[in-house]
């Protein structure tokens, strides 16, 4: 998703898709879903990057940037330890990016239709190639990212990148297109604001103008030779999230222009809708119908765009605000992906419920965010304003679909735990990790620097802290003490940030246990006569043939809880049954004859206890 100059700006962007909406038990899950993926979202600029100048608005000499190879086999090898299974190198396609200068046919783009100095990565400037930050030698860039591609293959992971199929860059063009491709408008009658088989929507007989603020100033009022408030543009272009005025608004996506699927501006379709039954039908079955029509000329350039990278060795692609792109373009796009390679990796920003199950069974999507309810709510009760109850009915309203619904607690759009707009403590994050990650089928995703407390605090230049920049260079010191100078072994890290680091390698390679990755969510009793302790302490068992886990997590920032649990029948012993906590941290217990186990649990504190035959 695209930075906005407020938060509010960015919450009021929608678009209009019109999915055929499908009652919530409709359909099963797919009983071939693969084990529990664990993926690790990198921001590939950053990453490898040990300068800690972190001057506002420097540019890459003065704040340094990370390369692809900076991605050693150490590195991959210690992210592995985490039960990573997919590697997410974010703003990796080259994007627009301000330039001190021209080089090697590489030209800077116009700083007043750009944010950031380093640029947005969600404002792509050609699809057929990769950012030169980062690499060695720009002119070889695509090679080093290849050798990269290779390099996590051998480390045992999947690569994944992104896809913004909404929009692009206002200025983009593609010096590296394969032969018998062309450039998003380059047919385009733009004499009409819409054609079926024009790639934008314009704004006709009208140039676009730069949007004015009196509180914002590209490069934050630094001089460069294309910073002049200009840009020319005629006839202007929509905006990437649906403005329609030839001088956007500052909190538009102004920097972008939308994409048009043959989606008419008063909301009609200019293309075949799916049939009703299509949400029961499998991928295959989708590609065939596709190929019985003539379809807008922006899908097929995005299928050449897809199909480019899987040739390149990608395993998966990751779609930017997905809801804002009709319904029946994933079906065509996802199908094809899947007729490549049945097991591509899809993964969707959609934020909006409603749309969820639409996206999945008739848009054929692996995974989408569980971000507005699950994660949501869990922030809540990390923040000390919600409670277990109701994130644990937030996980209910999506369980039918459970295994499709990716659960996070940091990713670039997001606050880091550790800012003080979040919670202010790394710590807390223990206990939502372990909910998040034991409860369910559902994929988990890292962030970059969550796992040694990153607080985000870094002032780069665009946007606000609590966030780490995507859109300037800049370095990250928490996950710059973890790097240690490339030695990768946490050399530089406090003994606190050595521990959470420690308690995620614990945790995280769970997803390859029986119960978390085949298991299915079992009731508890919670009995306590404690009113804050039901609020704020979970439990819960995940339940499988080969093996069952008991997972309690105090979300209390500051207060013990005592906690009697109730456990189901089959946990149930004359003896008594014995159980080991798998995080490491409580001795062994047991439960009762009657099926019961008391726990006292400290502020943030967690027990996975494995039922012992």
């Amino acid at each position: 998703m695209l930075g906005c100059l407020t938060l509010a700006a960015c919450s009021q962007q929608q678009a209009h898709v019109k999915p055929t909406l499908l009652p919530q038990q409709a359909i099963p899950v797919d009983s071939h879903m693969p084990e529990k993926p664990v993926v690790y979202q990198v921001f590939t600029r950053l990453f490898g990057n040990t300068n800690t100048a972190n001057i506002p608005w420097g540019s890459a000499a003065e704040n340094g940037v990370g390369k692809f190879n900076d991605f050693t086999p150490k590195a991959l090898q210690a992210i592995k330890t985490l039960g990573v299974t997919h590697m997410w190198y974010t703003g990796v396609l080259h994007h627009a990016v301000v330039l001190p200068e021209s080089v090697n046919g590489i030209t800077s783009d116009d700083p007043d239709v750009v944010k950031g100095r380093a640029g947005s990565p969600y404002a792509i400037k050609d699809y057929y190639n990769v950012n030169p930050d980062l690499a060695q030698d720009p002119q070889h860039r695509l090679q080093e990212f290849s050798q990269l591609i290779t390099r996590t293959h051998q480390a045992g992971m999947k690569v994944v990148i992104d896809i913004v199929p909404n929009h692009v860059a206002r200025n983009y063009h593609s010096i590296s297109m394969p032969e018998g491709v062309t450039n998003f408008g380059e047919n385009d009658d733009t004499s009409v604001t819409y054609a079926r088989d024009n790639n934008f929507y314009y704004v006709t007989n009208e140039a676009f103008s730069v949007p004015l603020s009196s509180e914002y100033q590209p490069l934050g009022g630094q001089a460069h030779i294309l910073a002049d408030g200009q840009f020319n543009e005629y006839p202007a272009k929509w905006t990437g999230n649906g403005a329609r005025a030839a001088q956007p608004d500052i909190n538009d996506w102004y920097e972008t222009v939308k994409v048009n699927y043959g989606v008419k501006p008063d909301g009609s379709y200019d293309f075949p809708t799916l049939p009703d039954d299509f949400a029961h039908k499998s991928t295959a079955e989708h590609y065939a119908f596709w190929q019985q029509h003539r379809l807008p000329s922006s899908w097929y350039k995005f299928r050449e765009i897809v199909y480019f990278w899987l040739e390149q060795g990608v395993d998966g692609f990751r779609y930017d605000m997905a809801e804002m792109v009709p319904v029946e373009f994933w079906s065509f796009l996802n199908s094809s992906i899947k007729t490549k390679n049945p097991n591509a990796f899809l993964l969707a920003e959609v934020y909006n419920p409603t749309l969820y199950r639409p996206y999945i069974h008739q848009g054929k999507m692996d995974y989408l965010y569980d971000k507005v309810g699950f994660y949501d709510s869990l922030k809540a009760l990390m923040q000390q304003t919600g409670s277990a109850k109701q994130v644990i009915s937030a996980h209910r309203s999506v369980q039918d679909i459970a295994p499709h619904m990716l659960h996070f607690l940091e990713n670039h759009d997001e606050q880091r735990i550790a800012s003080p707009e979040f919670v202010g403590d790394a710590h807390m994050g223990k206990p939502a990790m372990v909910v998040s990650h034991l409860i369910s089928q559902s994929p988990s995703m890292l962030y970059f620097g969550q796992t040694v407390g990153e607080d985000g605090s870094e002032n780069a230049g665009f946007g606000q802290p609590s966030r780490t920049s995507i859109f300037d260079y800049v370095g990250v010191p928490a996950h710059q003490a973890w790097m240690n100078n490339g030695a990768f072994d946490g050399g530089m890290l406090s003994d606190e940030q050595r521990a959470l680091r420690q308690f995620y390698e614990i945790l995280m390679p769970l997803n390859k246990a029986p119960a978390v990755a085949h298991g299915q969510l079992g009731q508890v009793a919670l009995q306590t006569a404690s009113d804050i302790a039901r609020q704020r302490v979970m439990a819960f068992t995940r339940e499988h043939a080969q093996q069952q886990l008991l997972v309690v997590s105090n979300f209390d920032a500051k207060q013990n809880h005592t906690v009697t649990v109730k456990l189901p029948v089959s946990w149930q012993s004359r003896e008594g049954l014995p159980v080991t906590d798998l995080l490491k941290a409580h001795a062994n217990s047991q439960v009762d004859a009657t099926g019961h186990i008391t726990v006292t649990l400290a502020p943030r504190e967690s027990v996975v206890y494995q039922k012992e035959d």
